[in-house]
């Protein structure tokens, strides 16, 4: 587990027009470059490693944006936001997911008692966060790494069936009794929340920020295959299961995001609603394994073992992105690359630079 933090190791150079910028909630590498995501964008960044300009360890620049509607035949409008949460590359495809949940209006200071209160109201689903997909990663002419929708070896663009209200992960948890009551609930509100998302092979791992249920925290297993153009939620075991349900002990804190180092799976938890609170990373050793052998419908794990927590401000500096750093870029030394939403002044210059920190493990 880390032993050593180095805060803002890690500058990121973004454009006046970046899609994301300053709320950074997904990271990912491909070599020397990094791709990024955020919650209030319909689209991702790439960022190339440059050479270090002040006492930063790493510096990465020259963003180029790839939109989500250039890429997939979204199921709500191109500028709708996707909320994207979770990211992971695997097997040559940059994967994402949306939170999948409502969001409430907030109340404001310049409106009235009863303006706020029909604010607070207000539910509404952006049809764009419903989304979980796979992109293809295929380098251009200058050998750069690029998402596109359909790559010269055949492999495309693919997101899970569904329209603007339901794919089929939500019509599967529609009737769940442990998170079926929470569909309908925004996630800021300990409703359901995709937040973590982590792959291997056809399985997929999504970290629920919420909804917490009596303390327990929740991964859902799901496996994908492609048919007819679109994924589609294929049987985990022979009896036809669709989600496995993980039930992980957090102290209380929800997924903030997922990712594999080996064997182990780490997972970074913070407030499952709009708090000022502790954000950790947890460990799950030889969870991979685990996983693999299990078949159990519904799992409790207790057994998690080393956290570290994270440094954080008030409304600022929340830890929303994890994963590890190849070992070109690391040094030789395992590390993580932990990114912020909502950055606060010590971790911002000017209007288009942000830092991360670099977070060492065994």
């Amino acid at each position: 587990m880390p032993n050593a933090r180095s805060a803002n190791a890690v500058r990121l150079e973004f454009a006046p027009d970046s899609l994301v910028k300053t709320n950074l909630s997904g990271a990912a590498f491909t070599g020397d470059w990094l791709w990024v995501a955020g919650d209030e964008a319909c689209g991702l960044d790439r960022l190339r490693r440059l050479s270090p300009t002040g006492s930063e360890t790493l510096r990465f620049g020259e963003v180029r944006d790839f939109p989500l509607a250039e890429l997939l035949d979204l199921p709500g409008a191109a500028d709708e936001e996707a909320d994207l949460e979770g990211m992971a590359v695997a097997d040559g495809y940059l994967w994402v997911v949306g939170s999948h949940g409502y969001k409430r209006k907030n109340a404001r200071p310049e409106r009235s008692h009863a303006d706020n209160a029909k604010r607070l109201a207000k539910l509404s689903l952006d049809g764009n966060r419903r989304l979980l997909a796979c992109l293809p990663i295929e380098p251009d002419a200058r050998g750069e790494p690029c998402l596109v929708r359909q790559a010269k070896d055949g492999r495309h663009a693919l997101r899970l069936k569904g329209d603007a209200q339901h794919n089929l992960l939500t019509r599967a948890l529609a009737d769940d009794p442990h998170f079926g009551p929470y569909m309908a609930i925004p996630g800021k509100d300990n409703g359901f929340d995709i937040e973590g998302l982590a792959v291997d092979g056809r399985r997929l791992l999504l970290g629920l920020r919420g909804p917490v249920l009596r303390g327990w925290s929740a991964l859902l297993e799901v496996a994908v295959e492609l048919r007819s153009d679109q994924l589609r939620l294929a049987p985990l075991d022979d009896s036809g299961t669709l989600i496995r349900k993980h039930f992980l002990q957090l102290d209380g804190l929800g997924v903030r995001d997922l990712h594999f180092s080996g064997d182990d799976l780490y997972i970074l938890a913070g407030p499952t609603m709009v708090l000022n609170g502790e954000i950790r990373v947890f460990k799950w050793p030889g969870a991979r394994p685990v996983l693999a052998a299990n078949r159990e419908p519904v799992r409790f794990e207790a057994a998690l073992t080393e956290s570290v927590s994270l440094p954080h401000g008030r409304n600022t500096n929340r830890a929303e992105a994890i994963c590890d750093l190849p070992p070109a870029l690391s040094g030789g030394k395992p590390s993580w690359l932990v990114l912020y939403d909502a950055p606060g002044l010590d971790r911002k210059e000017g209007e288009n630079t942000v830092f991360g920190d670099l977070l060492r493990h065994a």
